[in-house]
């Protein structure tokens, strides 16, 4: 195993986890529960890390980050079907569910 990644947050974690698995990419979320140690601990000690299980993924699974963090920052999209603003990352709608243009 390799380490690949401390999250700022569990959630982030998770979600980060999710899409790598999407890819065929397997990680394991280590210090999902530390949080609760912070100040017992270090910061980067009690963080959500993510552990490659293969290390020869690693190129792949920095792309894939990269590659959903620069998503996530993009810009507001506009539904072209009830004119609602969505966030970057969203594929569909929030209010009415069809898909969104990439």
């Amino acid at each position: 195993m390799k380490r690949l990644l401390d999250c700022a947050n569990l959630p982030e974690a998770h979600l980060l986890a999710e899409a790598l698995a999407g890819q065929g990419i397997r990680v394991r979320l280590l210090n999902s529960h530390a949080a609760g140690a912070l100040g017992e601990l270090p910061a980067d000690a009690a963080s959500p890390q993510l552990w490659l299980d293969d290390e020869r993924d690693e190129t792949r699974a920095r792309q894939a980050i990269d590659a959903i963090r620069a998503r996530a920052a993009g810009p507001v999209r506009a539904c072209p079907g009830c004119g609602e603003e969505n966030p970057p990352a969203f594929d569909l709608c929030w209010s009415c569910g069809r898909a969104l243009p990439p």
